[in-house]
């Protein structure tokens, strides 16, 4: 900045002008004379206006100083202090045009009254608000290049005047002053810089220091680009013919044209100057036809000339129609029934829709109607099955239907779906392939069920042992049979695979930096980076097996390579490796070096060309800074070329079409001339292939997740049989075979158990079926937070929003050059997704209603590196109304205070990040703004007194200028206690009230025409307040509830001095209950008698005025009473152990009794560790009794039966296992002879062939 005399400038050194506008300036110090020169500077409160306080504060080098504060004009100080400190506050309450003036302090050394300190610097005061504001303006305008020159008028209405300018942003080194040229002054910045950037105001003042009002903010852009504009059309970008629409353009720029064009014409369509874009108006076309379809956009038009590059703005493609285009229509998770399942229908278009209808074909009278889009089928008794197909309206004609989808089937389970695929025509032979194992296990279960059947009838009279045997065998064969059914798939439809994502450790990025930008290869350094922050060491390798080099892992988890100046023996491929605690991560993309003096070659890549669909095309390059160029085999000059974006950029093919199928290659070259260009990439064949339409891909919760969540991608399609592929950031890493599946199998579950940072990223899927790939899925960006501190979220104009309108929402995050995402609550996919070069980002919501109320957050993430994102920002609530929410007063600890207490007003409202406003009656209200702090709407009172009292109310006070009404909190009245003398407090019938009972209390107080006031403790408003004619006031409480119990007091006050009340009288304590609450017993010094020691035992109540009584259990009568409470007890002749309770009763109430307390029992010199040892051995003693009886029962009766058992075993248990398996046989064979029990009993052995 220049200044139009050279003596100016030295005066702003010398004398700083300040504006009492809430700001604290520091000036500068000198050391001439015999004491240092003092520091002095100002600290005010928030007020821009006269009435607010200023506190001028001085700081001399020295302790036990005296400080001086002189004024100009008069002779004497104005002021003096000597602080303990070095600094003395001088303070200048409600800030009057006398107070105006020239400031300086000076100090003394008290015991040497003649040793000054020179002068400090001089500060003027200037009280603003005086003189009506003026006008500032930019000239050429307010957005220009860096270097460039401008000029910034201040226009006042009064001439002679001096006038100063201030940018906000640097409040204490941007305050400029100029003397006026008539009522004028201008400032000139002969070459602006960046940090010119900001919000500009002036003012200007008299002589006597007198000051304006401020101007309106001036908002001033250096920049060597255009900000984005972004364009909407209204009501929807879907318009049939012959109506009209309306193309909302906006910008954040102010003051500045706005010009609109159509793609493919180079004329300018419409135009919207300054004063159009400040009242909100749009580009208007009028009775539509075919010829307005096209792509429109928005960009500035500025009157003047600068050097500022525009850069890419939003589009919007209108489309024209007889009618709107048909919708798709697919099933989710498949067209094929499951057993209890329903199947959703999705309905999908490309823009806004007002509702979706669904039509039955085999049902002329069905039909649903959604909003979103999703029907929810169910095929209860088999009446779900059949065609379908969907349309929609549009908000714009709610009237038209769009045409209907293409029909898609659905089929039921089980038997039918043989012919339904016959008869649709999906017969294939994975689908043959299928029924043929099924009716294969079918026979096999069939077989199973026989044999087991045959062995049961045949052997029904084998033995225990053979019995037990052939139910073995038989319980495994049904194992066997059940599991044949699982495999068979008779559970009706089929199960949807899960397949669960093993992550590979994230691949590292590799990069190249230089000091050289013209000569790269002087000195390069290549750098790793891992998303994963495990990672604890890199790897460098050459060629794929040289090690160059380790390094440790940095807090920014990189690592530096440094090459130096390149050679003959750098030439070579480089990829670098990350290590974790176990794992070696994959290799990073190779950068190859060629050359001592060529740029590494780039690598290329892009998605599948899908024909009449936009193509990227990536080319990454290693130099940061260099500028990209793409070819095409056949094409000697470049096809497209790019500036400098960073280290890769992105081509665009707009409508692939046959002639842009072919070989491309990209090259990368420094900035300026003469180039140096890198070798060409390795070309990338661009072919169009025929496709299957691309799938449906989702997450079942929100893309945005935090470490250690579950994330299940859900991928599918309507085809039948298909297999999935799932893929991060172009690469395969997880496939789904579906070649097994029933019909209707067209959907696979990819699972990842537990999200670590290094799995963000952008994930697609695909199917395909032998040799015919679908086109890829829509992506999904996988944001991983809590890596980044989190961004605030702001809404401007404010958070408060009237219908229709439009509100920002500003994301400031921490970092540059990363993308931000905007979150509602209640939602499952972001709502707006934003790339930005700065560290912040703007989320548009345009002509919001009810429908966009609610609490919205954002987050902003790291592309290049696995999407690692920031922690959530706090939430803020959007309100779409008219009248801002009612707030709600209070007062904490209570609103009636003690004399000298502290207490603080609370003004809170459901709306956040909004100022307050207090009222109090029949006086001007006072302002306290914040923003979100832990204090929000707090208004404290200290060292309250009798000025305090009265009646208040609060309101929001947002710091926009908004239409929107605003509605009054509810009336707190603030009383001051300790003023008059206190009163007393009688409850009847008592304290103690049975539910359901009225009571009255009754306030006595000592003056007549009074109000009495009821408190009670824990409650911060008075429960009542009665203004009866003499000295009391009675307050009746019906029909009393448990929650009325507690402590109650009562004040009163003059009826002629309202709110300056009376000490408080003795607290009375409540009791609502049938009873009151039992004691508790407690001995002393324990429950265990010791030889010759008495016990005490203390029976203890809530209530005071009562008479206890303890019981010992065996006796009918009372142990003895006690007002005090405490029992002594003896153990003459054991008579005082045993168990004792004790209950009490109120003096004033004799016949209601408490209820017994707990039982406590005294036990003598044994004690219970005695008793619990001698029930332990009974215990143990019976269990070993019952064990050995048992074990001797046993081994008795195993004793009687050994004889039998040892005869047997020679004589006859070999006969009877003859004899059964000869009935066996004979059963199947009749004729057949048997052995005869003669032979037998000669001991004679028959060994017989057992079948199995």
């Amino acid at each position: 900045m220049t200044l139009d005399r050279p003596g100016e400038r030295a005066t702003m050194l010398w004398t700083f002008t300040v504006l009492l506008f809430c700001l604290r300036l520091s000036l500068g110090m000198t050391s001439i004379g015999q004491l240092p020169k003092p520091i002095f500077w100002i600290q005010t409160e928030t007020s821009l206006l006269p009435g607010c306080n200023v506190n001028i504060l001085c700081h001399g080098w020295l302790q036990d100083l005296v400080f001086m504060l002189f004024k100009e004009g008069y002779a004497e100080p104005v002021d003096y202090q000597i602080p303990t400190g070095t600094v003395a506050i001088f303070s200048i309450a409600n800030m009057t045009p006398e107070s105006e003036g020239v400031y300086i302090c000076r100090t003394h050394i008290q015991m040497l009254p003649t040793l000054w300190s020179e002068p400090s610097n001089p500060l003027k005061l200037i009280v603003a608000g005086l003189y009506p504001k003026p006008t500032l303006t930019a000239y050429p305008g307010p957005i220009m290049a860096p270097g460039e020159s401008m000029n910034l008028r201040c226009q006042g209405p009064i001439y002679g005047m001096t006038f100063a300018l201030i940018r906000l942003e640097d409040l204490e080194k941007s305050f400029y002053r100029k003397r006026p040229i008539k009522n004028e002054a201008y400032f000139f910045f002969r070459a602006l810089k960046i940090q010119d950037a900001g919000h500009y105001l002036c003012f200007y003042y008299d002589g006597s220091y007198r000051g304006s009002l401020l101007s309106d903010i001036l908002k001033i852009w250096v920049t060597d680009t255009f900000p984005k504009t972004w364009l909407l059309a209204q009501p929807s970008p879907v318009v049939q013919m012959g109506q009209n629409v309306s193309l909302w353009c906006r910008g954040p720029v102010n003051g500045v044209g706005l010009a609109l064009y159509k793609k493919g014409e180079d004329r300018l369509l419409q135009l919207l100057d300054t004063t159009s874009t400040d009242d909100n108006e749009s580009f208007f076309l009028n009775n539509v036809t075919y010829s307005d379809a096209g792509i429109y956009s928005c960009h500035y038009l500025l009157s003047w000339k600068t050097s500022i590059r525009m850069t890419s703005h939003n589009t919007v493609e209108l489309v024209v129609v007889d009618k709107p285009p048909k919708p798709s229509l697919s099933a989710w998770p498949s067209n094929m029934f499951k057993l209890g399942k329903a199947i959703t229908l999705q309905c999908r278009v490309p823009h806004p829709v007002l509702e979706f209808s669904l039509e039955w074909e085999e049902r002329a009278t069905f039909q649903k109607f959604s909003v979103d889009g999703d029907f929810i089928i169910s095929n209860a008794e088999g009446k779900g099955t059949g065609t379908y197909s969907c349309s929609y309206r549009i908000e714009a004609h709610p009237n038209i239907w769009s045409d209907r989808s293409e029909p898609l089937k659905l089929m039921g389970p089980a038997g039918s779906c043989f012919w339904s695929s016959l008869a649709t025509g999906f017969l294939t032979w994975n689908y043959i392939l299928n029924e043929a194992i099924r009716l294969s296990l079918i026979m096999q279960l069939v077989a199973l069920l026989l044999v087991v059947l045959w062995i049961r009838w045949k052997c029904r009279r084998l033995r225990i042992r053979e019995a037990w045997l052939l139910g073995t065998a038989q319980g495994v064969t049904m194992l066997f049979i059940v599991t044949a059914l699982l495999c068979c798939g008779l559970c009706n439809g089929v199960l949807t695979e899960e397949t669960e994502i093993i992550m590979p450790t994230p691949k590292p990025e590799l990069w190249a930096e230089t000091n050289f930008p013209l000569a790269p290869w002087k000195n390069l350094t290549l750098w790793c980076r891992s998303p994963s922050g495990s990672t604890k060491e890199f790897v460098l390798l050459k060629d794929g097996t040289g090690w160059i080099a380790t390094r440790p892992a940095s807090e920014q988890v990189r690592a530096a390579f440094p090459l130096g100046a390149l050679t003959q023996s750098h030439t070579g491929s480089y990829h670098c490796h990350s290590w974790e605690e176990m794992a070696v991560s994959e290799p990073s993309e190779a950068l190859e070096l060629v050359g001592t003096d060529i740029l590494p070659k780039p690598v290329m890549s892009a998605s599948p060309p899908v024909r009449g669909q936009k193509l990227q095309i990536r080319c990454k390059g290693w130099l940061a800074g260099m500028e990209f160029a793409l070819y095409k085999e056949g094409v000697q000059e470049p096809v497209q070329q790019l500036g400098a974006v960073g280290r890769e950029a992105f081509f665009t093919i707009q409508r692939m079409e046959d002639k842009d199928e072919g070989n491309y290659s990209c090259r990368t070259h420094t900035e300026k001339r003469p180039f140096k260009w890198s070798e060409p990439s390795e070309p990338l064949e661009l072919v169009i292939k025929e496709m299957y339409p691309k799938p449906f891909f989702k997450t079942w919760a929100s893309p945005v997740v935090t470490p250690g969540a579950r994330v299940t991608f859900n991928c599918s399609t309507p085809q039948q049989h298909m297999s999935f592929i799932l893929y991060k950031d172009g690469s395969e890493i997880a496939s789904s075979d579906r070649s097994w599946a029933s019909p209707g199998a067209s959907a696979a579950h990819f699972l990842i158990i537990s999200v670590g940072i290094g799995d963000g990223g952008n994930y697609s899927c695909r199917y395909y079926d032998f040799a015919i790939w679908s086109e890829p899925s829509d992506p999904v960006e996988l944001v991983v937070t809590e890596f980044y501190p989190k961004p605030t979220l702001l809404a401007q104009p404010g958070p408060v929003v009237l219908p229709g309108k439009n509100v920002t929402l500003r994301c400031q995050g921490a970092f540059q050059g990363m993308r931000f995402a905007l979150l509602q609550e209640g939602t499952q996919v972001p709502l707006q997704f934003q790339s930005t070069s700065g560290n912040s980002a703007d989320f548009h919501l345009h002509t919001v209603g009810a429908e966009d109320s609610g609490n919205y957050s954002c987050v902003y993430y790291e592309t290049a590196m696995s999407n690692r994102g920031s922690h959530l920002s706090k939430s803020i609530m959007i309100w779409v109304t008219d009248t801002f929410p009612k707030p709600w007063l209070f007062a904490e600890p209570s609103s009636v205070v003690p004399m000298g207490q502290n207490v603080t007003l609370w003004c809170q409202g459901p709306v956040h990040g909004v100022g307050y406003i207090l009222h109090k009656e029949r006086e001007a209200p006072s302002v306290q703004l914040w923003g979100s702090t832990s204090n929000d709407g707090a208004f404290p009172i200290t060292n309250i007194s009798g000025a305090n009292i009265g009646r208040y109310s609060c309101c929001y006070h947002p710091d926009w200028t908004s239409p929107i009404k605003i509605q009054p909190s509810n009336t707190l009245e603030l009383i001051v206690t300790g003023l008059l003398p206190k009163p007393s407090l009688l409850a009847q019938p008592g304290p103690i009230v049975a539910p359901g009972e009225n009571m009255t209390f009754r306030c006595q107080g000592e003056l007549p025409d009074s109000t009495f006031v009821l408190l009670k403790e824990g409650t911060q408003e008075p429960l009542e307040q009665q203004s009866p004619s003499g000295y009391r006031a009675d307050f009746w409480m019906p029909a009393v509830r448990g929650d009325d119990s507690g402590v109650y007091s009562c004040v009163y006050y003059l009826d002629s001095a309202p709110f300056a009340a009376s000490n408080r009288s003795d607290f009375l304590e409540i009791w609502v209950t049938d009873k009151p609450p039992k004691p508790s017993l407690s001995a002393w010094p324990s429950t265990v008698f010791k030889l010759g020691k008495d016990i005490t035992l203390q029976c203890r109540g809530p209530l005071p005025g009562v008479e206890f009584v303890l019981e010992h259990d065996g006796e009918e009568a009372p142990q003895q009473f006690s007002e005090d409470g405490d029992f002594v007890i003896n153990n003459i002749e054991g008579k005082g152990i045993g168990n004792y309770s004790c209950s009490y009763r109120l003096q004033a109430y004799p016949d209601i009794w408490s209820e017994p307390s707990n039982a406590l029992e005294l036990v003598g010199a044994a004690g219970p560790a005695a008793q619990e040892c001698t029930v332990g051995n009974i215990v143990r003693s019976s269990l070993i009794v019952v064990v050995v009886v048992a074990l001797g029962v046993v081994l008795a009766i195993e004793w009687k039966k050994w004889p039998r058992l040892r005869t047997r075993d020679s004589e006859t248990d070999g006969r009877d296992q003859t004899v059964a398996l000869e009935e066996c046989n004979q059963e199947g064979e009749p004729g057949a002879n048997t052995s005869s029990p003669s032979s037998v009993s000669q001991g004679t052995s028959v060994e017989l062939p057992v079948p199995i």
